[in-house]
């Protein structure tokens, strides 16, 4: 698939790679392998390495064992902002990214907060992707 030196994180389907090609090309070839291999729609976000970097750095809460801490990655701008615009209407630790949002949400309501019900809508499911930080930060030893 045109990829080297690739690495799996856990079963998260975060995946670090080097490649010589750009990133369009490399969403193409994965999503249609990853679609043929599996027999359903394959929806991938990539990111490169620096930008990454910088995502992770940059998120604003404190992080404490009472909280999850999330990336929320968003493919699309008009998803983005639409995003944005919903995050400001609901009482959550959600702060806007340069192109990603950061959230911060009590564990045990992952999945139960009025903004986890937003993202989790089929509209969403081919340009957003939620990531724990943890993991983003393994990714980038």
């Amino acid at each position: 698939m045109a990829l080297q030196n690739a690495k799996t994180f856990l079963q998260t389907g975060n995946v670090v790679f080097e490649s010589n090609k750009n990133i369009s090309e490399i969403k193409v070839i994965l999503e249609k392998g990853l679609s043929e291999t599996f027999h359903y729609q394959a929806f991938v976000l990539l990111y490169d390495f620096d930008i990454l970097v910088e995502i992770v750095a940059k998120y604003p809460f404190q992080k404490d064992g009472g909280n999850h801490a999330y990336v929320i990655f968003v493919e699309s701008e008009s998803v983005f902002e639409e995003l944005v615009t919903s995050a400001e209407s609901v009482n959550e630790g959600i702060a806007k990214g340069d192109t990603v949002l950061y959230w911060k949400v009590p564990k045990g309501e992952s999945l139960t907060t009025p903004f986890s019900k937003l993202t989790a809508k089929a509209k969403y499911k081919s340009t957003t992707t939620v990531r724990n930080i943890n993991t983003l930060e393994k990714m980038l030893e």
